[in-house]
C-alpha cells in the first residue's frame, strides 16, 4: 500500500495501487466522511477512466450517490465541494508526476483536505486488514454535474486589465487547457496547449528545470513580459520573468501582497511554508501582513489557513491558497492575481525582474535532495552540528527543522511523498551559502552515506 501518503493517494498505477484499491477507497469514503453524496472529477491521464470506473463502483456499492464532473482541474473539484455543500469529493490525479503515475486527492466538507492523519490512514488500515466491502441493497446513483460555467465566472471576477501585457503560457498538456484560453484569450503565446495524458512534451512538473526550458525559450522569442507554467492538474503555477529566468515560487507570495494588502487594503495573516525565504516576510510585513509559518503540503496548509483565517498563503512548490477560494489552492486563480499585479507594475514601468529584485535579498540553494536511510538521525545531526557552532535566532521543529541564524538559515525535512531528505539553505552571500551547503553535504555523506540526487 505504498500509494498512501501524507497528502493524498498516489503512485505508479498497477504497481503501487490498482483498480481494486480504487474500488475500496470509494467504498470506504462515504462511511468515513458521513457522505451520502460524493463529487468526483478526473484528470486526463490514460489510466484515469479505469480508476474512475472502479472508484465510482465502490462509492455506489456503499450507497452513496455520485455527482460526476468528468474532466476537471483539481481546484474545480475544491470549488464544487465547498460551493455546493458536498461532504466528500475525490479528484483522480497524480498532479505533477509522470504519466505512469495516478492517484486520488480526497476532500471533506468545505473542501478541507483529507490526509493520512485525518482519514487516509484509516482507509489504508481497513484495506490492509481486509475489511469487507459488501454492496448495500440500495446502490447509489451516478449523475453528471457541470459546474464549468460557474467556476469560470468565479475566476473571471478576479481578472483585471491586461491590455499591453505580453504573456507566454505553457499548459503542460494538462488540465489548465480546460480554462486558460477562455480566461486569457488568444492574444498570449501558448505551447503544449492540447490535453494529452501521456504528457508528450515534458513531465507536468514545473519544479524540474528541464521542464521549463521550452517556456523560457518562448518568453525570449516572443518578447513576453512574463511566462506562466502550470502543473498537470492545475493546482500549481510557476513563473518566468521577461529575461527567461525562473522565479522561485515562494517569492510570488510576496507579489500577491500587492493585490490583497496594497490593492484591496486587507490586513491579516499571510501563511508561508517552512522553506520560504526570509525575504517574503520582510517584504510583506510593511504592507500590514502578519506572517505565519507552517508545514509543507495542502493537507496541512489549507487547514492551517482556515484555522487562522489567513488572507492568503503559498508554498515553495507553487501552491497558493486564498481565503476567497475556500482557503484552498488554485493555479489558475493565482496566475490571474499575479498577472493583475504584473500588468499594474508594467504600467508603472517596472518589469517582472525589477519587481522580483526588490523582493529577493538573499542567496538561496533551492531544495537539495539526499537519499539516506536514517532520516531522523541525519536531521538531528545537521541540527546539532550547526547549533553547537553558533547560537540560533529562531528554531522551528514541526516539519523537520528550520534553524535561523543572524545571516543564514536552513530547513531539513523528510519528504512526505518520496524517499528523500530535503535540505534548503539561504544566506546573505554566495560564499556563506556555499560554505554551509558543503558542510551539510560532507556531514551527510561521511556519517550517513547519503547520496545527493542530481
Amino acid at each position: 500500500m505504498g500509494a498512501f501518503h501524507a497528502y493524498d493517494i498516489r503512485g505508479i498505477y498497477n504497481v503501487d495501487f490498482d483498480k481494486t484499491t480504487a474500488y475500496k477507497v470509494g467504498y470506504f469514503i462515504p462511511g468515513l466522511l458521513g457522505a451520502g453524496k460524493v463529487l468526483v472529477g478526473r484528470d486526463c491521464r490514460v489510466s484515469s477512466p479505469e480508476i474512475h470506473e472502479a472508484l465510482v463502483s465502490g462509492l455506489t456499492d456503499a450507497g452513496a450517490d455520485v455527482c460526476d464532473l468528468g474532466l476537471s482541474t483539481t481546484p474545480m473539484v475544491y470549488f464544487g465541494t465547498a460551493r455546493y455543500g458536498f461532504k466528500a469529493s475525490v479528484q483522480i490525479t497524480a498532479s505533477h508526476n509522470p504519466a505512469v503515475y495516478n492517484g486520488m486527492k480526497v476532500s471533506m466538507e468545505n473542501a478541507l483536505p483529507v490526509g493520512l492523519d485525518n482519514g487516509l490512514g484509516q482507509i489504508k488500515a481497513w484495506i490492509d486488514e481486509g475489511r469487507p466491502c459488501e454492496p448495500v441493497p440500495e446502490k447509489g446513483t451516478v449523475s453528471k454535474m457541470d459546474i464549468r460555467k460557474e467556476y469560470l465566472e468565479f475566476l473571471m471576477g478576479y481578472k483585471e486589465e491586461y491590455s499591453g501585457l505580453k504573456i507566454a503560457f505553457d499548459l503542460s498538456n494538462g488540465m489548465a487547457t480546460l480554462f486558460a484560453k477562455d480566461i486569457f484569450g488568444d492574444a498570449p503565446s501558448y505551447i503544449f496547449d492540447t490535453m494529452d495524458g501521456n504528457f508528450p512534451n515534458h513531465e507536468p512538473n514545473p519544479l524540474i528545470p528541464a521542464n521549463v526550458e521550452a517556456l523560457k525559450s518562448l518568453v525570449r522569442k516572443t518578447g513576453a513580459d512574463i511566462g506562466v507554467i502550470y502543473d498537470g492538474d492545475a493546482d500549481r503555477v510557476m513563473f518566468v520573468d521577461e529575461k527567461g529566468n525562473f522565479i522561485s515560487p515562494d517569492l510570488m507570495i510576496a507579489v500577491l501582497g500587492h493585490y490583497f494588502l496594497e490593492g484591496r487594503g486587507e490586513r491579516g495573516i499571510v501563511l508561508q511554508d517552512i522553506r520560504s525565504s526570509k525575504a517574503v516576510g520582510e517584504y510583506l510585513e510593511p504592507m500590514g501582513a502578519e506572517m505565519a509559518t507552517w508545514k509543507v503540503g495542502r493537507a496541512f496548509a489549507a487547514r492551517k489557513l482556515r484555522e487562522i483565517d489567513g488572507v492568503f498563503g503559498g508554498e515553495l512548490a507553487g501552491h497558493y491558497y486564498f481565503r476567497d477560494f475556500f482557503y484552498s489552492d488554485s493555479g489558475l486563480l493565482a496566475s490571474i492575481l499575479i498577472l493583475d499585479v504584473v500588468a499594474a507594475m508594467k504600467r508603472k514601468g517596472i518589469p517582472v525582474s525589477g519587481l522580483i529584485s526588490r523582493i529577493a535579498k538573499y542567496r538561496n540553494s533551492g531544495e537539495i535532495n539526499f537519499k539516506v536511510g536514517d532520516k531522523k538521525g541525519a536531521m538531528d545531526a545537521v541540527r546539532d552540528y550547526f547549533m553547537n557552532m553558533e547560537k540560533p535566532t529562531a528554531m522551528m521543529d514541526f516539519d523537520g527543522y528550520r534553524v535561523e541564524f543572524s545571516d543564514w538559515w536552513f530547513n531539513i525535512r523528510p519528504s512526505n511523498t518520496e524517499p528523500y531528505l530535503r535540505f534548503i539553505c539561504e544566506a546573505v552571500s554566495d560564499g556563506l551559502l556555499a560554505e554551509k551547503v558543503s558542510a551539510v553535504r560532507n556531514l551527510l555523506s561521511e556519517k550517513f552515506g547519503a547520496v545527493q540526487e542530481v
